[in-house]
Order: C-alpha cells, then structure tokens, then sequence
C-alpha cells in the first residue's frame, strides 16, 4: 500500500493529451491529464469516462443522437461522466488539469480513428 501525490504527478510531465496512470483499482484506471484546446470527437462504446477538473477551464461537448451539441462547463472541482457509446469531446480553455477515471485499456480516442494525440502505451507514475 502506498499513496500518491497528484502534484508530484503533474510535475513529473508537461505534454498535453497525454494522460499517465496514477492508480488502478477494480478494473480501472485512475489517470491525470493536461489538456489544452480542443480534442476529437470520439465515444467509447463499452466505457464510462469521467472527468474530474482539479485545474483550469473546462468543457465536455457531447454530440446527442440528433447530431445537435450540449455542452458541460466545469468548474474546479467540478466533474461529469461521459456514458459509454455517447460521442464526447473535451475543450479546454488554457491548460486544465483532470483526473479521468475509466476502465483499464480504454483507449483515449475511443472510437475515433488513430492521429497524433491517439495514446497506445500509457506511462505509470
């Protein structure tokens, strides 16, 4: 048993859109993230994300059935869940600071098809 710091794992990296893994338990993975701008539209058809703001400006677009867009604005401290198979993006305004909780192996681009920010090989702080 040990315990993390969050800090220490944000001072250990400074890229963007690419999230490490800070812990697991049950099946999932506890990982922390810079994000900045604005991502892909992507789903995960068999996996919950949720995000939890610890730093900045945050919003998660979600595309409805309808092709129409709501949008989730996060205050710190704020978090939402993107459901499994709905098409999410996040945006962030300025660098945010998140701590995403999903399944292990969840790919973060979900669905969407491979670019520069598609992460396959997570590095564990």
């Amino acid at each position: 048993m040990e315990s993390k710091s969050v800090a220490e794992a944000f001072a250990s990296f400074d890229e963007t859109w690419s999230p490490r893994v800070l812990a697991e338990l049950n099946g999932q993975h506890v990982k922390v993230a810079r994000l900045e701008g604005t991502f892909v539209w992507h789903s995960h058809a068999d996996a919950d994300e949720l995000f939890y703001l610890l730093e900045g400006d945050l919003t998660v677009e979600y595309r409805r059935d309808d092709g129409e867009t709501d949008a989730v604005h996060l205050d710190v401290g704020d978090l939402t869940v993107a459901p499994a198979g709905v098409e999410h993006r996040p945006v962030a305004d300025g660098e945010a600071k998140v701590l995403l909780f999903e399944p292990a192996g969840t790919r973060n681009t979900g669905d969407a098809a491979d670019d520069e920010r598609t992460v396959t090989d997570l590095e564990r702080l």
